[in-house]
């Protein structure tokens, strides 16, 4: 794999990202050590994790993915120089005080204080990619579609944020920022006052992207495009449902064994658990088989091919999984399949939003 760059950063790193929320919770620290030597062994280069993970969030899990990874590194001289380590302070509470109570709203102490935490337990001296998990302000995002001004808290400016984020670059805490679940008007907020006030200038946006989620392409793409701003795309499987695992089964929670929708009814209360997510993702299915593809590499073929993409990140809970979804890498689309994966969403939409 040739090695990307993100947005105007220095930081260049492979296509496919390797998620870590699930460990801590559906992975133990042994496994989720074997799986990161496997990437490593395979090329993969990028790592992302967050404060708030494990996923889905307990009180009990916040931050022990970062810990896991932090005693990978302890354990493994030399690892670090050879990653691209991200990272993300979580925003507002969205129902875990536990993390910096209800009332938070990334004010300038909070991301410095988070940054530090998240150092500690990385056990690192320096964040690659440090960004903003979710923004402050109120933006139709985790399934919300339409954003409401009466929604709006008191949160800490965009400026004041970026502000922080400079003082973490300028202490060598951090080498590069971004976003995560933005709009254009984020973005381009962002940009702006970075350019304005001589600020450190998002590398990139993380943003759920796929088959059943596509609203980046509504957009959103066109803001990164010209800002020079790289997508790294999340969910790239639909949290399972694009691969096929669920065709037969649905949510059953008698099978909890097949993935974490069946597992967690948290999960299922989320936009990956709607009845038209699932339907769609049973058509989007059905269309790979029929092309003589697995649903995963028609599925991450979609990411890995798109222009909107600088990196996919996979989230995986096995070593199984994790070679599944590298080998799908060079798999490609014909015209006339992108043509019906085209047709699909026209009958469907972005049920997944």
């Amino acid at each position: 794999m040739n090695l990307i760059p993100l947005g105007a950063s220095e930081l260049r790193v492979t296509p496919i990202c390797l998620g870590t929320m699930t460990f801590g919770e559906q992975v133990g620290e042994a496994d989720a050590h074997a799986i990161l030597d496997r990437a490593l062994e395979r090329g993969i280069n990028f790592i992302d994790t967050a404060e708030m993970y494990a996923v889905p969030a307990r009180a009990e899990t916040c931050g022990a993915t970062e810990t896991i990874i932090g005693n990978w590194l302890a354990a493994n001289p030399g690892a670090r120089d050879k990653i691209v380590l991200a990272t993300k302070v979580a925003g507002p509470s969205r129902g875990m005080p536990w993390i910096r109570g209800e009332q938070s709203g990334l004010t300038r102490a909070e991301i410095l204080a988070a940054c530090d935490g998240s150092l500690r337990r990385l056990q690192a001296d320096c964040i690659d990619l440090y960004q903003i998990h979710w923004p402050a302000r109120s933006v139709p995002a985790f399934g919300k579609i339409y954003y409401d001004p009466a929604e709006e808290k008191p949160c800490a400016s965009i400026h004041e944020q970026l502000e922080a984020l400079a003082e973490l670059v300028r202490a060598g805490k951090v080498r590069a920022i971004g976003l995560s679940n933005e709009t254009p008007y984020g973005v381009h907020e962002f940009v702006r006052l970075a350019e304005q006030h001589g600020l450190p200038r998002v590398a990139t946006v993380q943003n759920p992207y796929c088959l059943i989620n596509r609203t980046l392409e509504n957009g959103l793409d066109e803001t990164m495009h010209r800002l020079g701003v790289s997508l790294l795309a999340y969910s790239p499987l639909g949290f399972g449902l694009l691969t096929g695992k669920y065709d037969q089964i649905g949510f059953d929670p008698q099978q909890a064994d097949v993935g974490r929708m069946a597992r967690y009814e948290s999960m299922r209360k989320q936009r990956w658990g709607r009845a038209d997510s699932l339907a769609a993702a049973r058509c989007y299915n059905a269309l790979a088989r029929e092309h003589g593809l697995t649903p995963t590499q028609l599925a991450l073929a979609f990411c890995y091919t798109k222009w909107q993409v600088a990196s996919t990140i996979i989230g995986v809970t096995s070593l199984a999984q994790l070679d599944e979804c590298l080998d799908a890498w060079g798999t490609t689309l014909s015209p006339e399949l992108l043509q019906a994966i085209d047709q699909i969403r026209w009958q469907q939409r972005d049920p997944a939003a």
